[in-house]
Protein backbone atom coordinates (compact mmCIF):
# COMPACT_ATOMS: atom_id res chain seq x y z
CA UNK A 1 0.00 0.00 0.00
CA UNK A 2 1.01 3.95 -0.11
CA UNK A 3 1.43 4.55 3.71
CA UNK A 4 4.94 2.45 4.01
CA UNK A 5 6.03 4.60 0.90
CA UNK A 6 4.78 7.67 2.19
CA UNK A 7 6.42 7.03 5.94
CA UNK A 8 9.45 5.16 4.36
CA UNK A 9 9.57 8.69 1.86
CA UNK A 10 9.12 10.89 5.26
CA UNK A 11 12.14 9.07 7.01
CA UNK A 12 14.40 9.88 4.25
CA UNK A 13 13.54 13.13 3.91
CA UNK A 14 13.70 13.63 7.79
CA UNK A 15 17.18 12.28 7.54
CA UNK A 16 18.30 14.40 4.60
CA UNK A 17 17.40 17.59 5.47
CA UNK A 18 18.56 17.15 9.08
CA UNK A 19 21.34 19.34 10.26
CA UNK A 20 24.33 17.35 11.78
CA UNK A 21 23.17 18.27 15.46
CA UNK A 22 20.07 16.86 14.61
CA UNK A 23 21.71 13.53 12.92
CA UNK A 24 23.52 13.04 15.96
CA UNK A 25 20.74 13.41 18.07
CA UNK A 26 18.57 10.93 15.99
CA UNK A 27 21.59 8.04 16.11
CA UNK A 28 21.23 8.44 19.92
CA UNK A 29 17.94 8.16 19.65
CA UNK A 30 17.94 4.79 17.76
CA UNK A 31 20.89 3.30 20.11
CA UNK A 32 18.45 4.05 23.31
CA UNK A 33 15.76 2.67 21.39
CA UNK A 34 17.89 -0.90 20.75
CA UNK A 35 19.13 -1.11 24.52
CA UNK A 36 15.84 -0.18 25.54
CA UNK A 37 14.67 -3.66 23.06
CA UNK A 38 17.61 -5.23 24.56
CA UNK A 39 16.59 -4.78 28.33
CA UNK A 40 12.89 -5.70 27.95
CA UNK A 41 13.61 -9.04 25.90
CA UNK A 42 16.41 -10.06 28.88
CA UNK A 43 13.40 -8.79 31.54
CA UNK A 44 10.79 -10.39 30.32
CA UNK A 45 12.17 -13.80 31.42
CA UNK A 46 12.67 -14.27 35.34
CA UNK A 47 14.13 -17.27 35.69
CA UNK A 48 17.53 -15.72 35.21
CA UNK A 49 18.01 -17.45 31.79
CA UNK A 50 16.79 -15.79 28.24
CA UNK A 51 14.23 -17.55 26.64
CA UNK A 52 16.11 -19.61 23.93
CA UNK A 53 13.68 -17.90 21.84
CA UNK A 54 14.56 -14.46 22.29
CA UNK A 55 17.90 -14.94 22.05
CA UNK A 56 18.28 -13.61 18.50
CA UNK A 57 15.84 -10.57 18.85
CA UNK A 58 18.14 -9.57 21.57
CA UNK A 59 20.92 -9.93 19.88
CA UNK A 60 20.11 -7.94 16.76
CA UNK A 61 19.20 -4.78 19.23
CA UNK A 62 22.35 -4.92 20.83
CA UNK A 63 24.04 -5.43 17.67
CA UNK A 64 22.75 -2.31 16.00
CA UNK A 65 23.24 -0.38 19.05
CA UNK A 66 26.78 -1.25 18.72
CA UNK A 67 26.70 -0.27 14.78
CA UNK A 68 25.25 2.95 15.67
CA UNK A 69 28.04 3.54 18.26
CA UNK A 70 30.76 2.69 15.55
CA UNK A 71 29.13 5.20 13.03
CA UNK A 72 29.38 7.68 16.00
CA UNK A 73 33.19 6.57 15.90
CA UNK A 74 34.24 7.34 13.17
CA UNK A 75 32.06 10.75 13.06
CA UNK A 76 34.67 12.26 15.19
CA UNK A 77 36.93 14.67 13.75
CA UNK A 78 39.96 14.69 16.20
CA UNK A 79 41.90 18.00 14.58
CA UNK A 80 39.59 19.97 15.28
CA UNK A 81 37.43 18.23 18.14
CA UNK A 82 41.02 17.67 20.84
CA UNK A 83 40.59 16.24 23.66
CA UNK A 84 36.55 15.88 23.66
CA UNK A 85 36.89 13.90 20.88
CA UNK A 86 39.28 11.33 22.12
CA UNK A 87 37.46 11.20 25.27
CA UNK A 88 34.29 10.34 23.40
CA UNK A 89 36.44 8.00 21.11
CA UNK A 90 37.21 6.08 24.83
CA UNK A 91 33.77 6.18 25.21
CA UNK A 92 31.96 4.46 22.91
CA UNK A 93 34.92 2.10 22.24
CA UNK A 94 34.23 1.36 25.83
CA UNK A 95 30.70 1.42 25.16
CA UNK A 96 30.60 -1.07 22.53
CA UNK A 97 32.78 -3.81 24.34
CA UNK A 98 30.36 -3.13 26.99
CA UNK A 99 27.92 -4.39 24.56
CA UNK A 100 29.76 -7.05 23.26
CA UNK A 101 30.28 -8.50 26.68
CA UNK A 102 26.79 -7.99 28.07
CA UNK A 103 25.36 -9.93 24.57
CA UNK A 104 27.55 -12.79 25.63
CA UNK A 105 26.73 -13.27 28.77
CA UNK A 106 22.87 -11.34 28.37
CA UNK A 107 24.04 -9.24 31.27
CA UNK A 108 21.27 -6.62 31.65
CA UNK A 109 22.96 -4.95 34.26
CA UNK A 110 25.78 -3.60 31.25
CA UNK A 111 23.24 -2.58 28.87
CA UNK A 112 21.34 -0.65 31.21
CA UNK A 113 24.93 0.94 32.07
CA UNK A 114 25.44 2.03 28.53
CA UNK A 115 22.17 2.42 28.21
CA UNK A 116 21.94 5.37 31.16
CA UNK A 117 25.36 6.89 29.86
CA UNK A 118 23.90 6.79 26.28
CA UNK A 119 20.86 9.14 27.62
CA UNK A 120 23.13 11.39 29.05
CA UNK A 121 25.15 11.86 26.16
CA UNK A 122 21.92 12.68 24.10
CA UNK A 123 20.69 15.22 26.53
CA UNK A 124 24.10 16.97 26.55
CA UNK A 125 23.64 16.92 22.68
CA UNK A 126 20.31 18.31 22.65
CA UNK A 127 21.18 20.95 24.63
CA UNK A 128 24.33 21.35 22.32
CA UNK A 129 22.13 22.13 19.18
CA UNK A 130 19.37 23.98 20.85
CA UNK A 131 21.97 26.40 22.05
CA UNK A 132 23.52 26.93 18.66
CA UNK A 133 20.06 26.64 16.58
CA UNK A 134 19.44 29.69 19.42
CA UNK A 135 22.70 31.52 18.83
CA UNK A 136 22.24 31.36 14.81
CA UNK A 137 18.60 32.07 14.10
CA UNK A 138 19.74 34.94 12.41
CA UNK A 139 22.34 33.18 10.12
CA UNK A 140 20.71 29.96 8.61
CA UNK A 141 23.74 28.81 7.24
CA UNK A 142 26.09 28.40 10.11
CA UNK A 143 26.04 25.18 11.50
CA UNK A 144 26.96 23.15 14.40
CA UNK A 145 30.51 22.32 14.67
CA UNK A 146 30.66 18.53 15.86
CA UNK A 147 33.98 18.73 16.02
CA UNK A 148 33.80 16.53 19.59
Amino acid sequence: MAYPNALSAYRETRVRTASQGQLIIMLYDEAIKQLDQGIELLTLNQKGKPDPSRIEPIHKALVKAQDIITELMVSLDFDQGGDIAKNLFSLYTWFNRELLEANLAKDVERIKAVRTMMHELRVAWQEVVTKTATEHKGNPSAGINIAG
